[in-house]
């Protein structure tokens, strides 16, 4: 055990990028994000004590500054970038307001289906028109799995 515990202080790369690989395995069990970078800092203080005669408390001053400066601007910069206007990317519903659609089965009393974005939907009209098979029409809104078209 001795043995390889002087090893580690021989070779400090070692031990910051085993430190990097503990933050990374419970980040991607966790997905939180946050010990994202504290991962990546100390990958890059691995590297630093790999290439530089430091001590290890120039390593931890290092890893620290890394890993709030990472964090803080991670926070601040990426977030904006990945937010999208849809609140949720998996819910093609949010996309359909505006498209056009195709009438595939006759409007009675208000109701239909119509074809749009390569799937087939209910719909309803907005006003008292009964489009008929084959019309293009536009999707104005959306009420459950039911399309209002005009």
């Amino acid at each position: 055990m001795t043995g390889l515990i002087d090893f580690y202080i021989a070779h400090p790369f070692w031990l910051w990028l085993s430190a990097a690989a503990v933050f990374l395995a419970i980040e991607v069990g966790t997905g939180t994000g946050w010990l994202l970078w504290p991962a990546a800092s100390a990958a890059a203080v691995g590297v630093v004590a790999l290439l530089l005669p430091t001590g290890l408390p120039a390593e931890i001053a290092v890893f620290a500054v890394l890993t709030i400066v990472s964090t803080y601007l991670a926070r601040r910069f990426l977030r904006p970038a990945l937010a999208g206007p849809d609140p949720d990317l998996n819910d093609p519903t949010l996309r359909l307001p505006g498209r056009p659609a195709e009438v595939v089965a006759a409007f009675e009393n208000g109701r239909g289906r119509v074809f749009v974005d390569g799937k087939e939907w209910a719909a309803e009209t907005e006003g008292d028109a009964a489009p008929v098979t084959g019309t293009r029409v536009s999707v104005v809104g959306v009420h459950g799995a039911v399309l209002t078209v005009r």
